[in-house]
């Protein structure tokens, strides 16, 4: 009786706009940020090196800014994320990249897959 009531809590603040993404692919999120009164939205725009499914899924996202490796954890039905947009796919075979903190510059580039449209 009380899983319902969960599920059913729950199923009201799952978002349906989430494009599929995997690890490995370049995605840009963009955040609303609140400053003050006003609230504007920023982009942050990384590779997906981790993503948590189930009822509470998250995933966390990397990215090089002035030569500094900046990650972050986004809840994928959080109220804070305005919109996630895929930019990138790329091949990988691991679930989690945590490889890719260790390296640099050219090293860490990942393989694209080249989209293929069926006709």
């Amino acid at each position: 009786m009380s899983n319902l009531i969960i599920e059913k809590l729950l199923a009201k603040t799952q978002r349906n706009d989430v494009p599929t993404f995997r690890p490995g692919d370049t995605v840009r999120v963009h955040v609303k940020i609140k400053e003050g009164d006003k609230e504007r939205v920023q982009a942050f725009e990384g590779v997906v090196i981790k993503r948590d499914n189930g009822p509470q899924a998250s995933f966390t996202v990397r990215k090089i800014s002035f030569g500094q490796g900046v990650e972050r954890i986004f809840p994928i039905h959080s109220k804070v994320i305005d919109k996630i947009d895929l930019v990138r796919s790329s091949k990988v075979r691991r679930a989690r990249l945590f490889y890719l903190r260790g390296l640099r510059g050219k090293a860490a580039r990942l393989r694209d897959v080249e989209k293929t449209t069926h006709q």
